[in-house]
């Protein structure tokens, strides 16, 4: 078993501890904009220290002092005395706002990631702009990285994320959990927000890993917290579900090299049966008693791909009908891009490359590299393997993704002989 190198490791914990940082400094003083810089500011600070000095007896504790100490000095350093004043009345916490001030040693008890999460989920900010600042905020993913999850040009990502960074100040959300009455609108953004940080953490969308399991793991971890807080809820506990449906192969998609594996060439005694067992009574369980939602589908469509004994034995015709409901509930390119698989192993390629033609003029997919993917993949089992070959390569050309670019040239120098 390989171990990851300290610099990685202090990566994936300074990844891991940011957003409880700044979930800590927002509750105690307000100023959503201010403690973020505070926190970045902090998570430099540690970069460059913790190498030199060693890593502190409790990191997160650290990291809300440094952070807690950039903040005060920055709202103190405002020049006019009424400023000041002002800012010293804001430093003392309101109700709503009760911690223990961060110490030396110690911080507060708290995981405050969660209710940051309902916090930046409730801004009055437009949807769109919620979800970027939650997955910058809560998920800990660069710009880069979040324009390529929501499939949106990365400067057109920027913009959203600094105006929803300005507007939050001014928002009336409390810093806190829900209860059971927690509006949809903004449950439902929460939950497309553990979505994207889990699938981020399944498969990277950039770099020389195929996974970030830190993120994945973060991404159930919440999710779990979720259905905790709210245990009669459809969508929440099919999110949960799909999450560990889906985690569960983790083990077996990648050789000892780091490369990728299709789930029809995996090792299926690599999986994890108990998260399968668990996701899939969680899934049985919401679609007997809750209204159908799209994570109860795709929860579904996991199940029967994890409950199946072989690649053989997948009851395609099963996934195929799965995939008609959720089209009908959310008809977005990678639900499309989905049932169009789903049909090819039901009713074979031709049909299926037909309904890739009309995702091509879909703005969000074109030049997508999962688009390419799976054309060649549908052009192989057609047996074009000239175009297949060219579809690979072009796929290869259009991904961040160290591991599914060699993926995708072995399958197009493969097609080739």
């Amino acid at each position: 078993m390989t171990h990851p190198a300290p610099e990685s490791a202090s990566e994936d914990l300074l990844r891991r501890l940011a957003p409880q940082v700044l979930g800590a400094l927002v509750r105690r003083y307000g100023h959503f904009d201010a403690a973020e810089d505070a926190v970045q500011e902090a998570l430099l600070a540690a970069t460059r220290q913790w190498p030199e000095e060693g890593r502190p007896r409790n990191p997160r504790g650290w990291l809300i002092r440094v952070a807690s100490r950039r903040l005060t000095d920055q709202l103190r350093s405002e020049d006019a005395r009424r400023r000041r004043e002002e800012t010293a009345a804001a430093l003392t916490p309101r109700d709503e706002f009760v911690a223990p001030p961060p110490g030396e040693d110690h911080a507060p008890a708290e995981d405050d990631t969660l209710t940051l999460l309902f916090l930046c989920c409730g801004a009055d900010l437009p949807a769109a702009g919620r979800i970027a600042l939650t997955l910058r905020a809560v998920g800990g993913l660069t710009t880069a990285e979040i324009a390529r999850a929501l499939l949106v040009p990365e400067a057109t990502m920027a913009q959203r994320i600094s105006r929803a960074k300005r507007r939050i100040k001014t928002s009336p959300s409390p810093f806190g959990t829900p209860d059971g009455q927690e509006d949809a609108a903004r449950l439902a953004d929460v939950l497309h927000v553990l979505y994207l940080i889990f699938n981020e953490g399944y498969t990277a969308s950039s770099g020389r890993e195929l996974q970030r399991a830190d993120l994945a793991a973060e991404a159930i971890r919440l999710t779990g917290a979720v259905h905790a807080l709210l245990p009669d809820d459809g969508e929440v506990a099919g999110l949960l579900a799909l999450m560990l449906l889906t985690d569960a192969r983790r083990a077996a998609r990648t050789g000892p090299d780091g490369s990728l594996i299709p789930l029809a060439e995996q090792d299926r005694t690599r999986w994890d049966r108990a998260a399968v067992n668990e996701g899939v009574a969680l899934v049985s369980d919401a679609l007997t008693r809750t209204p159908l939602g799209p994570y109860q589908v795709r929860a579904a469509i996991a199940a029967v791909h994890d409950e199946a004994a072989s690649d053989e034995d997948t009851d395609w015709a099963e996934i195929l009908g799965l995939y008609e409901v959720l089209v009908r509930l959310v008809p977005g390119p990678a639900e499309r891009l989905g049932h169009a698989v789903a049909v090819a192993m039901v009713h074979g390629p031709r049909r299926a490359l037909d309904l890739l033609a009309a995702l091509d003029e879909d703005d969000h997919l074109a030049g997508h590299h999962r688009l390419e993917a799976v054309r060649a993949h549908l052009l192989e089992m057609a047996g074009d393997r000239a175009a297949a070959r060219a579809a690979y390569a072009k796929a290869a050309g259009l991904t961040l993704s160290t591991p599914e670019r060699r993926y995708l040239r072995s399958r197009a120098a493969r097609v080739a002989e």
